[in-house]
């Protein structure tokens, strides 16, 4: 029995706010972390992640950037860690050759500059002039405009992301440390597991205004329900025409609210669906345990270029990221899944969703997760408090 699809309600618009490249900003005013209060309504939303007009702006910054060259390429980014996911992410913002130079970092050196070299050689066949190095350190990567930290620990069968974290936190602090040292005026990009906490954990470490950390995974979570969700309607349903979001924790506590959810304008319900939902929780343990050896790489390296790509365009769209709470759902404090306008220095603003009440507790419930989790981490590090930047 196929899921049912409710009576189509209008659907909200999608819009691409301007094309352009990365201009160039001016001189970031300081390191400030405050967030301004609620400034009324956003411009409309932006596809493939659809949301309402509204939410509260973070105030901008500007990363550090060179003279636009006249290819249309500028800036520069830095991928930190040459595993798979690094390999991937790195591969999707070379093809995208809209950056002068990417720089592969990996505390093995030749590993770094071997993928560099095999990415080079793809420039021909896939078009793009983008220069590619590998390098051992950040700081022999140099300044950079975006910064994506993939490096730490990989899941195995039988693991959580939350078995990750002391050591994986202890990567992920070191290298915001230097990369706040490296490059200051950078949008740092975490991608390692645990998402949330990490992401929080490279806040604090950096010392970066909250706009400019930022943490994938409800970009990644939400292609996985869509891809999912497609063929449990239609045979033939395509899954970039699923309107979704993933927010919450990247985790056990992940919410997909259905409210939102519909497939061509037509919102999606049935049991199916709700089996849809419980698959996606477990999408990376289910790669996981069949790779064996490893963990999912290629759809989150895609997510992470995706993200990158989305603010170094400046294009205002709207993706689900675990950002800093500003008090939007009533979440304050702590990094967790919510739908963000990126722009090219970052988070622009949270976009407020109507969402039901069930949705809405369940979203309040996945942050509170996050925060005991949180707690723990530096009984675990054998450190002070953590959570907040200096």
């Amino acid at each position: 029995m196929k899921p049912a699809l409710v009576p189509a309600r209008a659907a909200p618009r999608a819009t691409v706010i301007g094309s352009d490249p990365l201009r160039l900003p001016a001189p970031d005013p300081g390191p400030g972390r405050a967030l301004l209060p609620v400034l009324g309504p956003l411009l409309g939303p932006v596809a493939p992640f659809v949301g309402p007009p509204s939410g509260a702006l973070y105030r901008r910054g500007a990363p550090v950037t060179g003279p636009r060259e006249p290819t249309g390429r500028t800036g520069r980014v830095v991928v930190i860690g040459a595993g798979h996911v690094g390999m991937i992410t790195a591969l999707r913002l070379a093809d995208a050759d809209l950056f002068t130079e990417l720089v592969l970092v990996d505390v093995d050196e030749g590993r770094a500059a071997g993928v560099a070299l095999d990415l080079t050689h793809t420039a021909a066949l896939s078009g793009f002039a983008t220069r590619i190095r590998g390098v051992g350190s950040v700081e022999a990567a140099g300044p950079a405009d975006y910064v994506v930290i993939t490096a730490g620990r990989a899941r195995q069968p039988g693991m959580n992301r939350a078995d990750l974290i002391s050591t994986n936190a202890a990567i992920v602090g070191e290298l915001s440390r230097r990369v706040a040292a490296t490059s200051p005026h950078a949008v740092l990009l975490v991608v390692t597991n645990p998402l949330d906490e990490m992401t929080q954990h490279a806040w604090a470490t950096s010392g970066f205004p909250a706009r400019r950390v930022i943490g994938m995974a409800g970009v990644l979570d939400t292609a996985r329900f869509q891809a999912l969700a497609a063929p449990t309607v239609s045979a033939t349903a395509r899954p970039d025409r699923v309107s979704a979001w993933a927010l919450g924790s990247h985790g056990e506590e992940m919410v997909v609210p259905l409210s939102q959810a519909s497939l061509d304008g037509r919102p999606l319900a049935g049991p199916e669906i709700d089996a849809v939902v419980t698959r996606t929780r477990g999408s990376g343990a289910e790669v996981v345990g069949l790779l064996r050896t490893g963990s999912a790489f290629l759809a989150p390296g895609t997510s992470a270029a995706r993200m990158v790509l989305a603010m170094a365009r400046d294009t205002g769209e709207v993706m689900p990221a675990a950002v800093l709470a500003d008090g939007s759902y009533g979440i304050r404090d702590v990094y967790v899944g919510l739908p963000a306008r990126l722009g090219r220095d970052g988070v622009a603003g949270i976009v407020e969703l109507p969402l039901p009440p069930a949705e809405l507790t369940a979203l309040r419930r996945a942050a509170e997760r996050i925060r005991e989790r949180l707690a723990g981490l530096p009984t675990l590090l054998g450190t002070g408090s953590i959570g907040t930047a200096s």
